[in-house]
């Protein structure tokens, strides 16, 4: 790649273009879950910059955009959330990253990153399952059949001997979908639930719908039972009942962020649930500052809201791994000035 942003007046500047199926061929489940740990364990060590979400919305969905700075990488993602999207034949998010040098601030790259996000949020989830399941955790539960539901599966099966996969969505048809890829990715039984309550019959539970009033009640959820709560990641979204957060130890991926848009924010709005009765953030039981779970029969939660610094530290591996392999496409950016 001849990107020579560092060095001014040496020749035109050059933007590496790498396309979603780029990404995709550049970027594995298992290498997103060492830098998405990695990235959680900077954040939770104060070594990372990354200003809350901004979002525009509309009456179909949201746009947001997302800056971060760790490990000398920087740069911004570009996603919006668009849940009607699928009945137009469009992904409900789809994202770009525009990564830049910390020296100069020149662009480096610009990438789809539509599966980066996926990737980089099932890896979240799967490093928090790490740290807050209970080791020996066997049956998943799955609520909404969407694309994340797939990422959080795959994570979740290289760090746990998954014997039973439960999955639940409204329409038929999806659930069915991903029943036959879990077929296909574990040597698990694979259970087409008819409703959510079946689907928490199990010890991890991942919900990842677009819902606004919960999906999940207080009295589905078996004792010992740790929750990612994927799905509500904008202001009013909400999946669980606020009693199930009262009685768990709640985890977030980002206080500021959680408070306004992760799945306390309904709850915290309302009076149901206190800012400060969230236990911690994950990076700091990443990094040992605060524990994780305390017993076996204790329920605890994950609440996801998805960070920019996950989707830099992807990006910036895609980026190195697009070099290596001569990946992508050189777009003129800006003349030599020299």
């Amino acid at each position: 790649m001849s990107i020579d942003a560092d060095a001014p007046g040496k020749g035109p500047i050059e933007v590496l273009w790498l396309s979603e199926q780029a990404v995709k061929s550049a970027l594995t489940m298992p290498e997103a879950l060492d830098v998405v740990e990695e990235a959680f364990r900077e954040h939770g060590m104060g070594r990372t910059q990354m200003p809350p979400k901004s979002y525009l919305y509309y009456p179909e969905g949201d746009l947001r955009t997302m800056p971060a700075f760790l490990n000398q990488a920087t740069g911004v993602k570009i996603v919006n959330v668009h849940p009607k999207n699928p009945e137009k034949g469009l992904p409900t998010v789809m994202a770009l990253v525009v990564l830049n040098s910390v020296q100069t601030g020149a662009p480096l790259a610009v990438m789809g990153a539509t599966h980066l996000t996926a990737v980089r949020t099932g890896a979240a989830g799967g490093i928090a399952a790490k740290y807050m399941a209970r080791p020996d955790s066997r049956r998943l539960g799955i609520i909404g059949a969407g694309a994340q539901a797939r990422t959080q599966m795959a994570a979740l099966a290289r760090l746990f001997a998954l014997e039973e996969v439960r999955a639940y969505d409204i329409s038929p048809e999806r659930c069915r979908a991903l029943a036959s890829e879990a077929r296909d990715l574990l040597k698990a039984r694979i259970v087409e639930c008819r409703s959510a309550e079946e689907a928490c019959d199990c010890d991890i539970l991942v919900t990842a719908t677009p819902s606004r009033t919960p999906v999940v009640r207080e009295a589905w959820i078996l004792p010992g039972t740790h929750i990612n709560a994927i799905g509500a990641d904008a202001k009013g979204k909400e999946e669980l009942e606020p009693a199930i957060l009262r009685k768990a130890r709640v985890v977030v991926d980002d206080m500021v962020q959680a408070i306004h848009s992760g799945e306390v924010n309904v709850p915290i709005s309302k009076g149901q649930y206190l800012p400060e009765d969230i236990h911690a953030e994950l990076g700091e039981i990443v990094t040992k500052k605060k524990s994780g779970r305390q017993s076996r029969e204790e329920i605890t939660i994950f609440d996801s809201t998805g960070l920019a610094i996950l989707d830099i530290a992807a990006a910036s591996l895609v980026l190195q791994r697009a070099v290596q392999r001569g990946l992508g496409q050189n777009m003129p950016f800006l003349a030599g000035i020299g």
